[in-house]
């Protein structure tokens, strides 16, 4: 394994604690972390229970954190580290804000920005798919059947 892998593994590990806290408040568990040169810059999870808006996923908190926390809207020196595949709607703004790469965990088959919108990012930006998925996709299972 080398050092980019490792890093991808801690960093996810973070955003896994993101969409643990999301569980535990009765959101849909998906985390969000954004990395500047090795530091976190933002971290959020689902609100969108808590702030009644669709569009309070993880990912969009994130990114505004992050903007915030740099004074600017690109983030084109910035990782991105989700638990699950953006949706198109993130996705969207994944792309805007110029992300220079975006690391998940589990697919969405059904609601994933592959599915409907695979141009959706900004070209230059880099995806890497999978980083602790079985963990991520638990979590999401775990959550969905305890729903019903």
């Amino acid at each position: 394994m080398n050092s980019t892998e490792e890093k991808d593994i801690r960093y996810m590990k973070r955003a896994l604690d993101e969409a643990r806290a999301a569980f535990d408040e009765g959101e849909v568990p998906v985390g969000a972390v954004i990395v500047c040169q090795d530091r976190v810059i933002a971290r959020a999870h689902n609100l969108t229970e808590t702030l009644t808006d669709v569009t309070a996923h993880a990912e969009m908190q994130a990114l505004t954190a992050a903007a915030n926390t740099l004074g600017g809207k690109y983030l084109n020196e910035c990782t991105l580290y989700v638990t699950v595949e953006p949706c198109i709607m993130c996705a969207g703004a994944i792309g805007w804000a110029q992300v220079s790469r975006v690391v998940f965990g589990a697919s969405d088959e059904k609601r994933g920005y592959q599915r409907f919108a695979p141009e959706a990012l900004h070209p230059k930006t880099e995806v890497v798919q999978g980083v602790l998925a079985d963990e991520a996709a638990a979590l999401m299972k775990d959550f969905f059947r305890m729903k019903r």
